[in-house]
């Protein structure tokens, strides 16, 4: 089986939950390379974030698992990128386009 090279994830945690943590504690995880977090929303009580994750190997369970250890449940999976590379990002027109190179 391919393996999993990108995540992107939305994650609904607990406003009180640090944004940094969720970012810091799935890089910790084997597989993983990078991961970036991005706030999209927030209220009083809870905050949209978009939770990006890239490596060699993700194990998408143990992000979840990872996730919903800091409080966060998970949204959607918004994008799952799998093979030997990334592919390329290429943005214009009326929506976000990926390439395969």
């Amino acid at each position: 089986m391919a393996p999993i090279r990108r995540l992107v994830l939305d994650v609904l945690k607990p406003s009180e939950a640090p944004t940094v943590s969720f970012a810091r504690e799935v890089t910790g995880l084997d597989g993983v390379d990078a991961a970036a977090a991005h706030l999209v929303e927030t209220d009083r009580e809870v905050q949209n974030i978009v939770l990006v994750v890239e490596g060699s190997e993700v194990d998408y369970d143990g992000v979840v698992e990872r996730v919903e250890d800091l409080g966060g449940t998970l949204h959607s999976v918004d994008e799952v990128v799998c093979g030997e590379h990334l592919p390329e990002r290429h943005e214009g027109g009326q929506s976000d386009a990926t390439w395969l190179r």
